[in-house]
């Protein structure tokens, strides 16, 4: 083992034990020893073993830690520490500006395991509530991990939407706008990406030349075909190359594997190479043109050809906002401006869903809190009419599955968003065992992001999809579809489930902020590759739909 090697163990050994909260002058010794095994001019394990004892910065427990590293290859001390540490808190020494006492925070009392649930965290306003995180903190750690994601490889749609017309007007002024078009898993509007793709109707020979720059991107692929190069930011670009089959080639790798099996099975004597576009292909097949978000599966084509594609929900059908956080538990803004912004924005009622008393890491509302909100939002109300607030909470489901409020509190809202929050860590049976009690409390309005996940960050907990959605049309319990682009839960594969059982869901931004109203947008998007219609849809319902429906709903439930 070389000097770098054992000095990074000994580094890595001292950065956990203050992620543990272990005494200080014992890691201590370890960063020291680290530092100056780093520096040493000669390979330890060139050195006579009684000789290592004698070297400035190496004790007898720091050697008996050396000799066990050359002989065996690993630190066991070490080990065990990873072994009790989980790998996303190991993974935050990674970001620039969070230190081994700040994980410790991170970790133990904000109860975050991932970078992915910190970023989250940031998004929510959340870090601003514990001590030695200020807004500036807050700020600096949120680009550092954004900046730490780029370079992973796999990328949010939301993400890529930022990028994506920079490269695209990039390629079309090297090739002219004419020979470009983009395909894959973005113009999928897949919920997580690997590669940006684009059809570009020139050989190899001509492309290569264009992008030998001052700061080249890096070609990992070339094939007779396409090109795959990976970008500064750690983005992928696909280039399917060839001046033939340019229609062909777009249709082609737009469409999943299952999609374009089962479509060249159904029409195999169609003419690719009618049109410009990929349109002409569907018009060659005599079926409706089936937009590229729902080219993921092979039932998609038996709706075309008996002519029962959807008309897709659209941004513009989005008539509220429901499930939103103000600055009483852990947004950034008062109720009043969450309220203004949405009559900026046209929307006809806002759902004010602040968190719950079990949330203490997000300033959730005690009872006492919740009159005072209500009276706040009675006078809010009477200000801006016709615009209506309704009055919500975004309640935990306990470990039992119980709401976070006994029944005279949940009385007084409008309704309730039911949400898991905390111990993730599931089987499948308790987590639905939690969840259905939570669907068949008759006070759940909606159940709240179905399994937690946060993409590219962590899995959700374990559930039986089917029996949940059976559960809430049962229970008559709307699905949120939660817009934030880290969570879009529920999955867009299940929306069509959902949709047979005649579940209602509703696509909600979670918002924390004024800004967060923006991510309406990635849930529609997602929503759309599910085959939703505006009319599947609570948050499209008018101000008058929603409260004859809220109506119905309470009469349903007998409250």
């Amino acid at each position: 083992m070389e000097n770098a090697a054992i000095a990074d163990n000994f580094d890595l050994l001292a950065r956990l034990m203050d992620i543990h909260g272990e005494n200080s002058f014992k890691s201590k010794t370890f960063a020291v020893a680290a530092f100056n095994i780093e520096k040493l001019p000669m390979p330890l394990k060139e050195t006579p073993r009684e000789k290592l004892f004698t070297i400035r910065g190496i004790g007898e427990s720091i050697g008996r830690k050396v000799i066990e590293m050359l002989d065996t290859g690993q630190l066991e001390m070490l080990n065990e520490y990873i072994l009790k540490t989980p790998p996303g808190v190991i993974e935050m020494l990674n970001i620039k500006g969070i230190g081994p006492k700040k994980i410790n925070t991170i970790w133990k009392q904000m109860e975050i395991e991932s970078v992915g649930e910190l970023l989250y965290a940031c998004d929510e306003n959340r870090l601003t509530l514990f001590k030695g995180f200020g807004e500036k903190t807050q700020k600096n750690v949120r680009e550092a991990i954004n900046f730490y994601f780029s370079n992973q490889g796999h990328f949010l749609y939301a993400q890529l939407e930022e990028v994506f017309p920079q490269i695209e007007n990039y390629l079309q002024k090297l090739f002219s706008p004419e020979k470009i078009k983009v395909t894959g898993a973005y113009r999928r509007q897949a919920v997580t990406i690997e590669e940006l793709e684009f059809v570009i109707a020139e050989t190899n020979e001509k492309i290569k030349p264009k992008f030998q720059t001052a700061q080249p991107p890096e070609l990992l692929e070339e094939n007779t075909d396409n090109l795959l190069y990976k970008l500064r930011n750690g983005l992928k670009l696909r280039l399917f190359t060839g001046k033939e089959n340019f229609t062909q080639k777009q249709f082609l790798t737009t469409g999943s594997k299952e999609f374009i099996k089962a479509f060249q099975k159904s029409f195999p004597d169609v003419n690719y190479s009618s049109g410009n576009n990929d349109e002409t292909v569907f018009t060659e097949a005599d079926i409706p043109y089936i937009p590229p978000c729902l080219r993921e599966t092979a039932a998609v084509i038996e709706k075309a050809k008996q002519n029962t594609l959807p008309e897709l929900i659209q941004t513009v059908d989005i008539c509220s906002i429901i499930h939103s956080h103000s600055n009483w538990s852990d947004g950034s803004n008062t109720i009043d401006e969450m309220a203004r912004e949405c009559i900026k924005r046209g929307f006809e009622y806002l759902v004010i869903s602040d968190h719950s008393q079990s949330a203490f890491y997000a300033n959730g509302l005690k009872e006492d809190r919740i009159r005072e909100q209500q009276r706040h939002i009675d006078a809010l109300n009477r200000d801006l009419a016709p615009f209506k607030i309704f009055k919500s909470i975004e309640s935990d489901i306990l470990n039992d599955g119980s709401l976070d409020y006994p029944e005279p509190v949940l009385k007084t809202f409008d309704l309730v968003i039911a949400s898991v929050h905390s111990n993730l860590k599931m089987t499948e049976e308790k987590a639905m065992k939690r969840l259905i009690a939570a669907i068949e409390n008759p006070y759940t309005t909606i159940l709240g992001h179905m399994t937690g996940r946060l993409l590219l960050s962590r899995n959700g907990y374990p559930v039986d999809h089917k029996k949940i959605i059976e559960a809430c049309a049962a229970n008559n319990v709307v699905i949120e579809l939660n817009a934030h682009p880290r969570r879009l839960d529920i999955d867009w594969t299940w929306i069509d489930f959902a949709l047979e059982k005649k579940v209602l869901l509703s696509i909600d931004p979670d918002a924390h902020s004024l800004d967060g109203y923006d991510d309406v947008k990635y849930g529609v998007l997602a929503a759309q590759k599910g085959g939703m219609m505006k009319e599947n849809n609570l948050s499209s319902f008018t101000l008058k739909q929603f409260e004859v429906w809220l109506e119905k709903t309470r009469i349903l439930k007998n409250i």
